[in-house]
């Protein structure tokens, strides 16, 4: 059976095993993403039994006090997490994500450590991703573009 590029045009072509790791790396990605961004507004995950560090606390404070900053990192949260899941603009999801992502890598290597590995998988799954559907973003990295 070879792929069409009707079933997802991003996805390579190649080999079905690389599809089908694209595939469940995009809805696992795209499920913990909806939990989460979920979770932001609706608080039904427990939350950790061991306090953040000074820094950490200090940081996400400055985040809820501004009155904007969770409702917004939530939000796109829980936008991309759709978005992957209904394999809808994929390669834009994937550019929504990508702020967060290096937010939260430098929060845990700097602030606070124990969220790190957790923090690595999403990266891995994001950077991966984005290789898959890295012919999505050739246009964005043509030095001089007319717009019409």
């Amino acid at each position: 059976m070879t792929p069409t590029s009707q079933t997802d045009p991003g996805i390579p072509k190649k080999t079905s095993v690389a599809r089908v790791v694209t595939v469940i790396v995009r809805i696992l990605l795209g499920l913990m993403l909806l939990v989460f961004g979920l979770n932001g507004f609706l608080n039904f995950l427990p939350r950790p039994s061991t306090p953040l560090p000074e820094g950490a606390m200090a940081f996400a404070g400055a985040l809820m006090q501004s009155g904007y900053m969770f409702p917004l990192i939530f939000g796109t949260q829980l936008v991309v997490g759709i978005l992957l899941l209904l394999n809808r603009y994929v390669p834009l999801a994937l550019v929504l994500f990508a702020p967060f992502m290096v937010n939260s890598m430098a929060f845990h290597i700097f602030l606070e450590h124990s969220g790190l590995p957790m923090a690595a998988i999403f990266l891995a799954f994001e950077v991966g991703l984005i290789w898959a559907y890295r012919k999505a973003y050739g246009p964005l990295f043509t030095a001089r573009f007319a717009a019409k």
